[in-house]
């Protein structure tokens, strides 16, 4: 027959030993929940999907898009760079890092406020990459963006 004592200790050990596990899953660094990896070709599906980078031209900057593509969603996103228009010049673009500074999260271009937004943890960017609101303490990285016949093209 087993004693009280040796019970309780092996009962111990086992609850123990079976919340090893979710204590290492809540100590590990979380990975965003809301990374795009659709890879439509620009110009299908959703205008505002994550597209990969494909073409480069001759001075180093790369095409992400058409401006057809910029005016219908209001942006152009890859998984490397966002573009917009500035909200003071609509001539101008701003091209930048589509990732959160504050833990690498995707970020998300709002057209009616003008903004990005962070859905992880609700930091705000201006569309020249600017921190309008935290927990995000450092700017976006920004890129050279230009219109070059109807293609967008930003140097990476």
């Amino acid at each position: 027959m087993i004693k009280r004592r040796s019970f309780i200790t092996y009962f111990s050990i086992g609850w123990l030993t079976s919340c090893f596990p979710v204590v290492l899953a809540a100590c590990a660094p979380s990975k965003s929940s809301t990374q795009v990896t659709t890879t439509n070709p620009p110009g299908t599906g959703d205008p505002s999907a994550a597209k990969p980078i494909t073409q480069k031209t001759a001075d180093g900057f790369t095409v992400v898009g058409s401006v057809t593509q910029l005016e219908k969603a209001g942006y152009l996103q890859t998984k490397e760079v966002a573009v917009a228009r500035d909200p003071a010049n609509p001539k101008q673009l701003f091209a930048v890092n589509p990732k959160c500074t504050h833990q690498g999260c995707d970020i998300k271009w709002v057209a009616e406020e003008k903004k990005y937004e962070c859905p992880c943890h609700d930091s705000d960017f201006a569309a020249d990459g600017k921190v309008l609101k935290g927990p995000a303490t450092k700017p976006l990285t920004t890129y050279s963006a230009k219109i070059v016949g109807n293609q967008v093209l930003v140097k990476v």
